[in-house]
């Protein structure tokens, strides 16, 4: 028996996990489409603005994250006009503009039938969804999404920050036009590992457990065989190749209208980055649908001969009654007049 069968089991196992990017894999483009149209700002000067940013804070002997900087940025353009009054409630409220790529988000409910089927319905299988990305939280929250996953981790923004020597005031006064004003999470592609691990680890569901606490994979509560990662590119390399490393699947997605995005994909599955690629169409019968249908199939299926093979290591065969074999008579014995007399 083994240490971590000893110790008892942390988790049921009983569910799959799909985790998904937000930006170009299940919407086309960035979220911030909306924001932008909403505060009259360009967007692609906002974009160009931002690329260059790591370069000059370079030359003034500064290190940025290529990937987090357009988080400050947007709160210069709060803090210095073009987006003033800009606040969480706004951002959700703009999530509700953001148009999804086809077959989404039917194709989630699709998903959700598949533990129903006949094959899997008596073994108690749940499929969950989340967002894992480096977009704003409060806009996922707000899209039509949000209903269909159990957990998002992307970037967040605090309002009416907390002043110096707060702990001994007694009274904090808060602004009467509140705006965000700091950053409360910064994700990049780097941090989205660490959420993988919350999900695979049960820290989203439990407190008490910590990423960084030591659990074995045997006890995890979504162990990487019931993992399925789907992103759009080369910047979710370092989560692509941890999910695929651990025993996970991962899929990389393009826009079905943009050639060098299906070529990007094609290198991800070339060079062993991806078990395969698709286009970001979900709707019932495209390449995307069937590959995620099928793979969910087969992981619920190993799930299944796992749940079987423990219960035949587990359980014991009941005792039976069984013929006394000692002192057996000879046969003449048993005639039926003698069993009278």
């Amino acid at each position: 028996m083994s240490k971590a069968a000893k110790k008892g089991q942390i988790h049921s196992q009983n569910t799959l996990a799909c985790v998904w990017d937000f930006d170009k894999t299940l919407i086309p483009g960035y979220m911030q489409t909306p924001l932008f149209n909403q505060f009259g700002v360009n967007e692609k000067i906002f974009w160009s603005e931002v690329n260059k940013l790591p370069q000059i804070y370079a030359n003034r002997g500064l290190s940025v994250s290529a990937e987090t900087i357009y988080l400050n940025h947007l709160l210069s353009y709060v803090k210095n006009g073009p987006m003033r009054g800009l606040t969480n409630q706004k951002l959700y409220e703009l999530g509700n503009e953001l148009e999804f790529y086809p077959g989404l988000p039917q194709f989630f409910d699709e998903l959700a039938l598949i533990p129903t089927e006949n094959e899997y319905k008596d073994y108690d299988f749940k499929l969950e969804h989340y967002v894992i990305s480096t977009g704003l939280s409060q806009m996922i929250l707000g899209s039509k999404i949000a209903s269909h996953v159990q957990g998002i981790f992307a970037s967040e923004f605090i309002e009416s920050a907390l002043p110096p020597n707060f702990l001994s005031q007694t009274d904090l006064s808060l602004p009467i036009d509140p705006e965000i004003s700091q950053i409360g999470l910064a994700v990049d592609n780097t941090i989205k590992t660490r959420f993988i691990f919350e999900i695979n680890k049960g820290c989203n569901k439990s407190s008490s457990i910590d990423v960084n606490s030591s659990i074995p994979h045997e006890l995890r509560r979504i162990p990487f065989e019931q993992l399925i990662y789907v992103a759009d590119g080369p910047s979710d390399v370092p989560v692509f190749a941890v999910v695929k490393q651990m025993g996970g699947k991962t899929y990389a997605v393009y826009d079905p209208n943009d050639e060098s995005e299906f070529a990007q994909t094609c290198d991800l599955v070339e060079s062993g980055r991806v078990h395969n690629n698709g286009p970001a169409d979900y709707s019932f019968r495209s390449a995307t649908s069937i590959w995620m249908k099928q793979k969910i199939r087969e992981i619920l299926s190993s799930m299944r001969i796992k749940r079987e093979e423990s219960l035949r290591q587990n359980i014991t065969a009941a005792p039976k009654h069984m013929p006394k074999t000692e002192n057996i008579q000879d046969s003449n014995e048993w005639k039926q007049e003698t069993l009278w007399q």
